[in-house]
């Protein structure tokens, strides 16, 4: 993984980012599993971005916390968004089977999330917010 391009791990945080937003706007056929995944995935990208841009290598997981604890050796801060990537944690991979249902309040809170991470994280790499 990261062999992959800075900038394919940011095309595709933002694709995940867009695809939350618009599952949030969603009146009819409510997408709330969709928007929590994809939320979860926008953090993760960035994450893993970060990595890719510090040369740091990370095997194929979506724990958000293990990859956090990676950027750490890089930026003590990632300290501050331990909140958001536990609440994104929950929705790597159960959401999108039987079991799981997100609520609207839980979607609202993932992408309120995902948001604060990819503001962070897109700081830290020296990209403007968009």
């Amino acid at each position: 993984m990261p062999e992959d391009s800075l900038e394919e791990w940011l095309k595709k945080a933002e694709q995940d980012f867009e695809y939350a937003r618009i599952g949030m706007r969603q009146k009819k056929n409510l997408l709330y599993d969709g928007v929590c995944f994809h939320a979860q995935q926008c953090a993760e990208k960035y994450v893993k971005a970060f990595l890719v841009r510090h040369n740091i290598g990370f095997r194929k997981t979506h724990d958000l916390i293990e990859l956090q604890r990676l950027c750490a050796q890089v930026d003590s801060t990632f300290s501050l968004i331990t909140d958001p990537l536990k609440l994104l944690f929950v929705y790597a991979v159960d959401i999108r089977y039987p079991g799981m249902t997100a609520t609207k309040e839980d979607a609202r809170e993932a992408v309120a999330a995902m948001k604060q991470v990819r503001t962070f994280v897109r700081a830290r790499l020296g990209l403007k917010s968009k």
